[in-house]
């Protein structure tokens, strides 16, 4: 069963004026999936996981192109790079739009052939796991996710459901995004994600990244995931894992270009003397996360001492899906000073700052807001701010903040 994607819209607009789209994204997130749900008959379809076709392409990949002619779609691209510069050439000589669809695991090798060779010519979407707008079907809307007070006060009066309650919220957090763990429920979770890593360890950490001892980068994952929202301190990484602080740092790149991993960069401001300069780091599927960092179930995770940073890693998740899946680049951003002063996250848009806390508690005071305050020595024109928590009803803290439940992620 095919779960609507937010990106279809956003797709179908781009492949009107590109004549090259590439869909990045970690593995089974659904780019192949979705892809083939949008082509219409005439698209070829070659997969590059397929060992001749991958031969043929790497070999000779004009004879490739010559087999596989455009309009086409080629799965995996990453296996083979040169293929880029006759994309190019193929491109150049027709330009036309939507001739060829390509999706790819690994933008670290993607993305210098894309830079090298298509510049101008191809648009670059990032899908990620299913968003709770996309499992609900509630994904009706054409803009992201925004504090708007009026839309919120709308939502509350209207009773707008507050979507699951605690031990249903924390078993999607559990499960993660992935539509092969979220589509099945009788998935087996462990088996799952044990062929997952397995798959990622040797098919594009050895493979592609030339990382030589797959046990040691598999304890680097597991340290990278029992550290999903917190601030990265790449020493202490390093030394928990028993490598140099540079390994660690092109480890952590690996991570991030793999799609596994999402830096928030601190928010700088000249006229912000003291702002701490570390991103802080979250995992892109809180499933994947919590089976690397020992979390046997639900319950146990939901009790357990990362409770919160795994809700601060979901809700943060959902908030930026409302984005990429429409096309946009999300302006994200944190705030954090030396007296440990917080905002979990700034969205920036045209000049405005718009604040974002997540709470997990089910009774958020003014208190939770408090922070939003110290924006105005940024020089950011400050917006409307959002309280995400565990209540069950949203309320105004102040003239323009407000507390929603987590559940109005995917639905207002």
């Amino acid at each position: 069963m095919y779960t609507h994607r937010l990106m279809e819209a956003a797709f179908r607009k781009a492949t009107r004026h590109f004549p090259v789209l590439l869909i990045t994204g970690a593995r089974q997130v659904g780019k192949t999936t979705l892809l083939r749900q949008l082509a219409d008959k005439k698209r070829v379809y070659v997969t590059l996981d397929d060992p001749m076709a991958l031969q043929l392409a790497r070999e000779d990949p004009a004879l490739f192109l010559q087999r596989f002619p455009p309009p086409v779609l080629i799965d995996e691209i990453q296996y083979a790079p040169g293929l880029f510069p006759h994309l190019k050439m193929a491109v150049d000589a027709a330009r036309k739009p939507g001739m060829f669809w390509l999706t790819g695991s690994q933008q670290f090798h993607l993305m210098k052939g894309v830079s090298e060779s298509l510049a101008g010519r191809v648009g670059v979407m990032n899908l990620l796991g299913l968003s709770q707008e996309e499992i609900a079907g509630t994904g009706d809307r054409s803009d992201p996710f925004l504090p708007d007070p009026k839309r919120f006060a709308r939502a509350a009066a209207a009773g707008v459901d507050a979507g699951p309650a605690l031990t249903e919220l924390y078993a999607a957090i559990w499960r993660g995004s992935l539509p092969a763990m979220v589509l099945d429920t009788d998935m087996d979770w462990d088996m799952f994600f044990a062929s997952y890593v397995q798959t990622y360890l040797q098919r594009d950490v050895h493979a592609l990244a030339a990382v030589g001892d797959e046990l040691a980068f598999l304890r680097f994952l597991k340290a990278a995931a029992a550290r999903t929202g917190q601030l990265l301190n790449v020493a202490s990484l390093a030394r928990d894992t028993d490598v140099a602080p540079n390994t660690a740092k092109k480890w952590l790149s690996i991570l991030e270009a793999s799609g596994l991993v999402f830096l928030l960069e601190p928010y700088h401001a000249n006229v912000v003397k003291r702002m701490v300069k570390a991103p802080k780091l979250y995992f892109l599927d809180t499933g994947l996360a919590a089976y690397l960092t020992g979390w046997a179930s639900h319950q146990t995770l939901a009790a357990g001492a990362m409770s919160g940073a795994f809700l601060e890693t979901w809700l943060l998740g959902e908030i930026l899906k409302s984005w990429t899946h429409r096309g946009l680049t999300p302006p994200f951003y944190y705030y954090r000073d030396k007296d440990q002063k917080e905002i979990d996250l700034l969205v920036v848009r045209d000049g405005t700052a718009y604040p974002v806390e997540f709470k997990k508690t089910a009774s958020p005071d003014r208190g939770a807001a408090a922070h939003f305050g110290l924006l105005e020595k940024t020089g950011l024109q400050v917006g409307p701010g959002a309280v995400v928590a565990l209540a069950r009803q949203a309320m105004p803290l102040t003239a323009t903040d407000w507390s929603i439940p987590a559940g109005w992620l995917g639905c207002v």
